[in-house]
């Protein structure tokens, strides 16, 4: 299975993606890692463009051929990278669930992101203003929706896992 977390920078995309992982033995492929690997690389800048996600599918693709879960975190915030994901699941024969992690606080989510520590060596971390203005369609069909807002990682956890039962 293929379970795509998507949602704005601090909005705990990361610590579900990593609880998760560890709760059902997923592979985690976050995509700041990709890109910042990229950037290491020497090929590219932030921004890095689509490169990472093309990665990023790649690798999913890979993995859910080789009867592996995957939870592909990213912002995911166009419907291209959103049908890009669902196209890397009916590659593998593989189902998918598309998850929007969101924070429905502006307070807390200003604050998370004022108090992240950088866990990716060099990886350029937004602030309100950026996370504000960065473009993010709204999802054009069903999905999940964890908000995190006023609820610990491991509440958080819990709807996630209710939901992918129930779906």
């Amino acid at each position: 299975m293929l379970i795509v977390l998507g949602g704005l920078p601090g909005t705990g995309k990361t610590t579900l993606a990593r609880l998760l992982a560890a709760r059902v033995g997923a592979v985690h492929l976050r995509l700041d890692t990709i890109e910042q690997a990229i950037v290491r690389s020497g090929l590219a800048r932030h921004p890095v463009g689509p490169v990472g996600y093309v990665v990023g599918y790649a690798l999913a693709e890979e993995h859910l051929r080789q009867g592996l879960t995957v939870i592909a975190e990213s912002v995911n915030p166009l419907s291209v990278t959103r049908d890009a994901w669902r196209a890397t699941a009916v590659g593998a024969s593989a189902p998918c669930v598309e998850v929007e992690v969101l924070c429905s606080d502006p307070a807390e989510h200003r604050r998370r992101l004022a108090s992240r520590s950088v866990d990716i060596p060099d990886l350029p971390l937004p602030d309100w203003q950026q996370v504000v203005d960065r473009e993010y369609a709204p999802w054009d069909r069903e999905h999940l929706v964890v908000d995190t807002a006023g609820q610990s990682p491991h509440q958080s956890l819990a709807v996630l896992l209710r939901g992918l039962e129930q779906g």
